[in-house]
């Protein structure tokens, strides 16, 4: 029989209700995780005792009492939560997320013919062993994400379950069953009745898996309803020799390309959204995309913000897509770029405009690889000289243009960035003195 090491304080849990006459199991995602010899995030615990008897059964020391009303108890043993649910089978699903009413039930088996998929419907007690009535130990040995019952209705009660489908495809590098890939594509649509936050937070996961690309590119029309942008992206040719892909391809290539963090990811997934809007061909039928990455930038922080992702990662995403383009050649042009992107982004940027370059045309990007190097190499040599290219390593600050009669703060402003664009330009050297009669011919200059 199939042993699971569970947490003292589960055990204790489930041995007390036991030992009330009640059945009680470790239910869940932490069954999938330990029999894939992965270390559970959390414990749920499933039981035949209503809440009530749960309540009675643990006693009313250190109990969570909020989630009664849908057959939750929450219990804190050894300083960690643990939830307790009462079986039970789930109502009509009206807004496509929540039941409108819950009944409980006895038979465990009900209980787990309402979840999502196989590989999460299993259940565990050191007493009775593993239960697992809809093969998900087969599925999770294959690989295989599978509804429980009926995908449309699985997909009708609770729309994230799309994205939690393709998060666990991405993330594990599991397969899609195909009546449930199916019924994906058919209830997309259901993901507009789901709040952005949740959409937002499953959708990371999904880019930052390991088997992202696969993913992507096959559920494109599911991304399309997260992005409408997407759709324009999808089979988009770029007519252009450069190029061997279509938008979509081109663009799902590069964020394989990048690291698996989140702000490489959504980099890379806004890099050429732009592109269909920018798109012209000239008089050779050859397509080219001027201004693209403006008009990327825009759709990114749009987007971002309607999907309500954090400021920070909005800035950093919106100017890695602004920048990804930027072929400069010339000393002065290159520090002129590093300032504008950042040292501390500046790897960050490398790294999109390899990835970027490795999913166009193998007969072109070896130059472009090159100059990339030769970036980089620039790069390097200026963070080993300390250059940060910002106000605040500059060897003079706003008190010293006070002291020196400039007061107002436009003012200040810009005399401080006209002094910083001669030090990134080589003409200034970054020193105290040298910068202060510098600023005060500035004063002179405009009286």
């Amino acid at each position: 029989m199939m042993k699971i090491e569970m947490p003292l304080a589960v055990r204790k849990i489930i041995n007390r209700l036991e030992e009330s006459g009640y059945e009680a199991y470790a239910v869940g995602g932490c069954i999938r995780d330990s029999v894939m010899k992965k270390v559970p995030s959390d414990w749920d615990i499933c039981t035949s005792s209503l809440p009530e008897e749960t309540l009675k059964s643990l006693g009313a020391e250190n109990i969570i009492k909020n989630g009664m009303k849908h057959g939750t108890v929450t219990v804190r043993v050894d300083g960690e939560n643990y939830e307790i649910t009462t079986f039970r089978t789930d109502g009509d699903y009206l807004d496509n997320r929540h039941p409108e009413s819950v009944t409980f039930v006895r038979d465990l088996r009900e209980d787990l013919a309402r979840r999502d998929f196989t590989m999460n419907a299993l259940a565990y007690s050191e007493k009775r062993g593993m239960q697992d009535y809809f093969d998900g130990l087969t599925d999770i040995k294959n690989g295989i994400v599978r509804c429980v019952g009926s995908p449309d209705r699985r997909f009708g009660e609770d729309a994230l379950r799309i994205l939690r489908a393709l998060r666990f495809a991405s993330v594990l590098g599991f397969e899609i069953e195909k009546k449930t890939a199916k019924s994906i594509h058919k209830n997309a649509c259901l993901l507009q009745n789901i709040s952005v936050e949740r959409v937002m937070s499953e959708f990371v996961k999904i880019l930052c898996g390991k088997n992202a690309e696969k993913v992507l590119l096959e559920y494109g029309d599911v991304v399309g309803e997260i992005l409408p942008e997407v759709r324009k992206m999808i089979g988009f040719e770029q007519r252009n020799p450069h190029h061997i892909y279509d938008v979509w391809t081109h663009t799902v290539k590069v964020i394989a390309g990048v690291k698996p963090e989140k702000t490489m990811r959504l980099s890379a997934l806004f890099h050429d959204m732009g592109k269909p809007s920018a798109f012209k061909l000239d008089e050779k039928g050859v397509g080219h995309f001027k201004g693209h990455p403006d008009i990327s930038e825009k759709i990114a922080e749009s987007e971002l913000k309607r999907l309500k992702s954090d400021n920070k990662t909005i800035k950093d995403v919106c100017k890695l897509v602004k920048y990804h383009d930027v072929r400069p050649y010339t000393d002065k042009s290159i520090r002129r770029y590093i300032a504008n992107v950042g040292m501390d982004m500046f790897e960050d940027m490398l790294e999109l405009k390899r990835a970027d370059t490795m999913a166009q045309s193998p007969a072109y990007f070896e130059e472009t690889i090159r100059h990339i190097d030769f970036l980089e190499k620039m790069y390097r040599a200026e963070k080993n000289k300390n250059n940060d290219f910002t106000l605040k390593t500059l060897k003079i600050n706003g008190e010293d243009m006070k002291n020196m009669g400039i007061t107002d703060g436009r003012m200040i402003g810009y005399c401080l960035n006209s002094i910083l664009l001669k030090v990134i330009d080589g003409e200034l050297e970054n020193e105290r003195e040298i910068l202060l009669k510098y600023a005060e011919e500035i004063k002179k200059s405009i009286g």
